[in-house]
């Protein structure tokens, strides 16, 4: 349905929340490298990230490489100076949902690469910090599925 793309996630849990997210809506998880963990089998294991049966994760050599890979799909960022609400957003089907690394953020030669409408940000509390980021990723990303109709999704008895 939708495209998570993790640019350079350091944090091994956020990343394992996020595969559980994606598994339950239909989301395919990207991530950009350089990552803040290992991806072998051990160090998957560990960390809490053996996705291999959850849901689709694709590992990019840079953005570039991640964004050819998507070619087609409309670009989003999520980020703390982003120019209106991500509820403001109006979402369809296989856009790609872009979000920085948790200790900066997404570096301004990437933001500058996207038009200001498509710069996203979650609205917060002044002076606060930004939320964490497997919880802005849900956030976004059941935005985006609700506007769709939750396509895709079963009903619980």
């Amino acid at each position: 349905m939708f495209h998570i793309v993790l640019f350079q996630p350091e944090i091994p849990p956020n990343t394992g929340n996020l595969i559980r997210l994606c598994a339950n809506s239909g989301t395919t998880l990207h991530l950009v490298k350089p990552l803040g963990f290992e991806l072998t089998r051990k160090a998957v294991r560990r960390a809490g990230l053996d996705y291999e049966e959850l849901a689709p994760v694709r590992v990019h050599a840079s953005l570039p490489a991640c964004l050819e890979a998507l070619a087609g799909a409309r670009l989003f960022s999520i980020e703390t100076g982003g120019s209106r609400a991500y509820s403001d957003a109006q979402f369809k089907p296989h856009d790609a949902l872009l979000f920085g690394p948790e200790t900066r953020g997404l570096p301004a030669r990437v933001l500058d690469q996207l038009p200001r409408e498509r710069q996203l940000a979650i609205p917060m509390c002044a002076g606060n910090r930004s939320l964490n980021l497997s919880n802005a990723v849900a956030l976004v990303v059941y935005e985006a599925w609700r506007q769709n109709g939750f396509a895709g999704a079963g009903t619980s008895q």
